[in-house]
């Protein structure tokens, strides 16, 4: 079994594969201080709740956008599970040719955009991920990241408000049933739904234009917040795990020329 492991601003995404299956996967807040043994006592202790043995994780692979708890991460593989764990970083094989000008694209941005890739081949994409901050990323169907957008997240957007006015406090981010809201609640609810809505529409027009010449583009949607659009027609897929699925694809990639590599060698 792999253990694939997303070190989020806000979260630690993690799931476990059997083959290309996903058995179990669970998320932890990444805020604040974290040690090994915190992390080590809460991934053992959730895999044996999922009926999964720790000692049946044979590999382990990880993309972190929180360079300060990817240490923290590593030594807790090593220290709970005996693995060194791949980590998805500049240099590994990705199968996308990103251009210099992206060499600091984030790792989870990389690992969406793989799994996107490997879901529709020869296809243009557009991959929108909706975490702490929304990404917007395209890549052609000759597999050349084009470019992208960041915006503020849906719950970072609230949050703000919430702590930067006197009157507003938080409300539950759901679809209103229209635009115009009677009471405040009502009203954020609207602007935090319509308003970003609104923003995922024009930057898929706006990338489908600049990047693909207003060819087609498949639309492939991820993230925590990002099944709050499902219904809204603007994606054409959404994939709760894709990020996982990119991170476990990436390890798997690079096995496999690692072992070609060694045959060759022989």
């Amino acid at each position: 079994m792999i253990l694939t492991i997303d070190i989020g601003n806000t979260q630690i995404f993690a799931g476990v594969f059997k083959g290309n299956d996903i058995k179990a996967r669970f998320r932890k807040t990444s805020i604040g201080s974290i040690t090994s043994d915190e992390l080590g006592i809460f991934l053992t202790t959730i895999l044996r709740e999922h009926e999964i043995n720790p000692i049946d994780i044979k590999n382990i692979a990880i993309s972190s956008v929180v360079p300060s708890l990817l240490r923290t991460v590593m030594n807790c593989c090593v220290k709970y599970f005996s693995i060194k764990p791949f980590i998805v970083e500049a240099g590994v094989k990705t199968g996308i040719k990103i251009p210099s000008s992206f060499d600091k694209l984030g790792s989870d941005r990389v690992a969406d955009c793989m799994a996107a890739m490997k879901r529709f081949p020869n296809k243009n994409l557009i991959v929108v991920d909706f975490g702490t901050a929304n990404t917007f990323d395209a890549i052609s169907k000759n597999k050349e990241y084009k470019g992208g957008a960041i915006t503020v997240g849906v719950g970072t957007s609230m949050n703000a408000l919430c702590q930067n006015t006197a009157l507003l406090s938080n409300v539950e981010i759901i679809k209103p049933r229209k635009a115009a809201g009677c009471t405040t609640e009502h009203q954020l609810q609207s602007g935090l739904y319509f308003g970003n809505l609104g923003i995922i529409k024009e930057y898929i027009f706006r990338l489908r234009k600049e990047c693909f010449n207003d060819e087609q583009a498949v639309v492939v949607a991820t993230g925590g917040f990002a099944r709050l659009f499902e219904k809204s027609g603007v994606f054409d897929l959404y994939e709760p795990d894709l990020l996982l699925e990119g991170i476990k694809y990436a390890l798997d990639l690079n096995t496999q020329l690692k072992n070609t590599k060694k045959r060759v060698a022989k």
